[in-house]
């Protein structure tokens, strides 16, 4: 009778445990930056797709589409007009949005951004409240490539 001997030794075991250790210290921090540089894309695309709205709301300004008071910088006074939409001095009188509705900041992960008035220093962070010039994000954190995330 022939003993058959099934299994693994512990040496073996030992080595597959090492190994998949080896490979796991490697991928989570992998994984970790993926996911940062991920939310990096969500928010440089989210801050384009809301600067592009406010500049084509203030082409349709300068071209006299949209009727503003003469005051006014021609840009939106909050960021709900660029999502219920204006009226526009057409033969139609349609209604255009620009937005569907307002990204959320991907890093703060909250529907917050800091504003910035068309008066307002660049470098301000705080708004002045007349209209909607810019937006940043509010995270103080840093961005992969040494950046910060407020700067964008």
């Amino acid at each position: 009778m022939a003993n058959k001997n099934c299994g693994f030794t512990l040496i073996e075991m030992m080595a597959v445990l090492a190994i998949i250790s080896i490979l796991a210290t490697g991928i989570i921090p992998l994984s970790q930056v993926v996911y940062k540089r991920t939310r990096e894309l969500e928010l440089r695309n989210n801050l384009r797709v809301i600067r592009t709205a406010l500049d084509e709301y203030k082409k349709l300004v300068d071209q006299k589409i949209i009727p503003v008071s003469a005051s006014s910088s021609g840009y939106p006074e909050t960021l709900e007009i660029l999502v219920t939409g204006v009226d526009l001095k057409t033969a139609t009188g349609e209604k255009k949005k620009f937005l569907r509705r307002i990204p959320k900041d991907p890093i703060t992960e909250e529907g917050e951004w800091g504003l910035r008035s068309y008066a307002d220093d660049m470098e301000s962070t705080i708004w002045g409240g007349q209209d909607i010039y810019d937006i940043y994000c509010l995270s103080d954190k840093q961005a992969l490539d040494g950046t910060f995330y407020k700067d964008w």
